[in-house]
């Protein structure tokens, strides 16, 4: 029988690499672990700025050659995006290892495991997910600084959605 140390192990291979799923069958146990299908939701997110900034651009650009000035702002507003870029490199997002309800603290009368702005280790708990009566501290995975908590106290979380960013050490 596995450990649920072992599933997280095996979660996060699955998070980390190219594999869809894992499957594992013994005499007394089958577990199947797939990834969702959540990168399609990103690009959606991302299409409908794109069309939103180039009506703008156009809109300009008939009416007079003010089109240039408009390219010109356009450059340096790029050139942030590779900082941007660069930021979230150094983000770790912490996701839900299992369905369940979010808790920020042990108790409902004790202060959060963590706020924005607490230094963390891999070994600090951040949160409980409560799955079927059984409370599961989620450790922050990796060395830094808390930068977000993406989840509400008390809400039902889902496999793989983010926790919480981390900015690495």
């Amino acid at each position: 029988m596995l450990k649920i140390g072992e599933i997280r192990e095996l979660i996060r291979l699955l998070d980390d690499t190219s594999l869809a799923e894992i499957r594992i069958e013994t005499e007394d146990m089958k577990l199947l672990l797939k990834k969702p299908d959540i990168p399609a939701v990103a690009p959606q997110a991302a299409v409908p700025a794109m069309p939103a900034a180039s009506p703008q651009p156009a809109v300009p650009a008939p009416a007079e050659p003010a089109a240039a000035p408009t390219a010109a702002p356009s450059a340096p507003a790029a050139a942030p995006a590779p900082e941007l870029a660069e930021d979230e490199a150094n983000i770790h997002i912490i996701k839900s290892p299992m369905v369940g309800t979010f808790y920020r603290a042990p108790a409902p009368d004790a202060p959060p495991y963590v706020e924005v702005g607490t230094k963390v280790t891999e070994k600090t708990v951040v949160c409980i997910v409560e799955a079927m009566k059984l409370m599961n501290e989620i450790e922050a995975e990796v060395s830094g600084e808390v930068v977000a908590v993406l989840a509400e106290n008390g809400q039902l979380v889902e496999y793989g959605q983010p926790l919480f960013k981390i900015k690495r050490a």
